[in-house]
C-alpha cells in the first residue's frame, strides 16, 4: 500500500494563521509573561512559530504524554512520558498541541495543569477536529477547524514521516 499527500492547508495560509494567533496571545497577554508548555512531539514545530510571533515576554517548557487502553473506551490511562522542568504555580499558562480531536488525553492534561495552580490555563491548538469530539475540552485559541481526515505536516506525522512537510496535507491511501 502506497500513499500519497494532497494539500489541505498551504504553507502561506498557516503562517498566516499563526500570525494572527501571536497577535491575539500578544494583545489578550499585554504587560504580562506568558509560559507556553509544549506538547511534544508534534506540538514542536508550532510552538516555536508561534512563540516568534508573540511580542509579550515568553517562556517555554516541554511535556509528552502517552495515552493507551482500548481508543472505544470512554476512560483509558494517559502516562506522562516528560513532565515539566519547572513548576507553573501563578504563571499565566497556554498549553499549545499540534490538533485536538477526541479530547481524552488534553482533558487529562489539563485537569492535571489545573492541579498545579497556575494563575491562568489556556488552550492553544493549530488544527481542531470537533466532529472527534468525545470529552468537551476548552479551546481558547484555534488555527483551523478541519475535517475528520488523517492530517500529516507541521509537526503531526504518519509512521513518524511527514511532520517536516510546511504545510498540512491529508494522507491518502492507495
Amino acid at each position: 500500500m502506497s500513499e500519497r499527500i494532497r494539500i489541505l492547508l498551504e504553507e502561506e495560509e498557516v503562517n498566516q494563521r499563526i500570525q494572527e494567533l501571536g497577535a491575539a496571545i500578544s494583545r489578550d497577554y499585554e504587560g504580562k509573561q506568558v509560559h507556553l508548555i509544549c506538547v511534544l512531539k508534534g506540538g514542536v514545530f508550532f510552538t516555536c512559530e508561534l512563540a516568534k510571533r508573540i511580542t509579550v515576554p515568553v517562556s517555554l517548557d516541554f511535556m509528552s504524554v502517552s495515552s493507551y487502553g482500548d481508543d472505544t473506551k470512554s476512560s483509558g490511562v494517559v502516562r506522562i512520558v516528560k513532565d515539566l522542568d519547572e513548576s507553573i504555580e501563578n504563571k499565566d499558562v497556554i498549553v499549545v498541541e499540534d490538533i485536538v480531536d477526541s479530547g481524552r488525553t488534553l482533558s487529562y492534561l489539563l485537569e492535571n495543569l489545573k492541579s498545579r495552580k497556575p494563575k491562568s490555563l489556556r488552550l492553544c491548538t493549530l488544527l481542531d477536529k470537533p466532529d472527534r469530539r468525545v470529552v468537551p475540552v476548552n479551546v481558547t485559541y484555534t488555527g483551523f477547524e478541519i475535517p475528520d481526515e488523517f492530517v500529516v505536516g507541521y509537526g503531526l506525522d504518519y509512521a513518524q514521516r511527514y511532520r517536516n512537510l510546511p504545510y498540512i496535507g491529508i494522507v491518502e491511501l492507495d
